[in-house]
């Protein structure tokens, strides 16, 4: 029997937009006070994007970035993934304006859309393909450019959330690194409970849509928020289960940077300390589907994690959507340069 390949991140990298907006901005422009922001998420401040940049350009920032970092050219990339909820448009899909923007022209490219767990989506998909021997480096981005669709009059919302980027390039790693295990999970009844209701084919762009803010987030926070603490620590067990190992051989989780309330919450259920644990939510808000792998770069950077290092990543998102991934951390051990 054919021996299975072990996949795993060779190289990561991130971008996050220089214009800074604090929760003393937002007591300005909407009912709120940095005290109750702070006090029920944890969130201080969040990143914007200027005018002239969308999700695209984020994304090809911390694309270039993981292709430093693996030490891998554009042309060397066979698959490029974007995880978005914010596509600069409809179509083409935002991978095929990176791979014009990165100039990887060897690369074929779709976007994924999971919401906030579509990066550990994108990962654990773009990983089958070189599992298969189909393709041989895969760039998998998380990137949202959210301020773009938040009601900004909406104070149970636009407090939430920025915009940032991260992006992994996927390799053939030595045995018994990379991905050990994974779940990627969805409840699409819950598809009500955070959605962005207008401009696709069930309600098509008009006058009316756009008076009625249809094409702006919408949430049920409390359900949502319900929801999350749930399944973050289900998610999280069930790939550990899948990787043979148990939360007692956890180094690191990084969870999806949501709301400081639900990562205590997962931290408790898989009773691990908190110091296992990577926190950004208040320097980034929910960036979505970059809050994982720019949490995941902050932490390998940043020396929080190191060689051998069990790694578990885990979020939520709309859909609804659930994805976890236990990784053996060993960015040095490509097989493939």
């Amino acid at each position: 029997m054919m021996e299975t390949k072990s996949v795993g991140i060779i190289g990561i990298g991130t971008y996050v937009p220089e214009k800074v907006m604090t929760n003393k901005d937002l007591e300005r422009i909407v009912d709120t006070s940095d005290e109750w922001i702070v006090e029920r998420t944890g969130i201080q401040e969040r990143r914007i994007a200027a005018p002239d940049m969308a999700t695209s350009d984020l994304a090809s920032r911390a694309a270039q970035k993981a292709l430093d970092d693996a030490g891998v050219t554009a042309e060397e990339i066979d698959l490029i993934i974007v995880a978005t909820a914010t596509p600069d448009m409809f179509f083409p899909s935002t991978a095929c304006l990176v791979q014009a923007n990165i100039k990887a022209v060897n690369a074929a490219a779709f976007d994924l859309a999971a919401g906030c767990s579509g990066f550990v989506y994108a990962m654990v998909t773009g990983s089958q393909f070189i599992k298969a021997g189909l393709y041989k480096k895969i760039l998998v981005i998380g990137a949202e450019c959210l301020s773009r669709i938040l009601d900004w009059t909406d104070r149970n919302t636009c407090v939430l959330f920025g915009d940032g980027a991260g992006a992994a390039v996927l390799a053939e790693t030595d045995p018994g690194y990379g991905i050990l295990g994974s779940q990627l999970g969805a409840d699409g009844s819950g598809g009500d409970l955070l959605k962005l209701p207008g401009g696709g084919s069930r309600n098509p762009a008009t006058g009316e849509t756009v008076s009625l803010r249809m094409h702006f987030v919408h949430m049920n926070g409390n359900e949502v928020f319900k929801f999350a603490v749930k399944i973050m620590g289900e998610a999280a067990n069930k790939a550990l289960e899948d990787a043979g190992l148990s939360a007692a051989d956890v180094d690191c989780l990084i969870p999806h940077q949501a709301n400081i309330r639900i990562i205590q919450s997962a931290a408790k259920r898989l009773k691990l300390p908190m110091d296992k644990v990577m926190i950004n939510v208040n320097k980034y808000g929910n960036t979505s589907a970059a809050s994982i792998p720019i949490a995941l770069e902050e932490a390998v950077h940043g020396g929080k994690i190191k060689q051998g290092d069990n790694v578990v990543l885990v979020g939520f998102g709309a859909g609804l959507t659930w994805a976890s991934a236990v990784i053996k951390w060993g960015k040095e051990a490509n097989i493939n340069c």
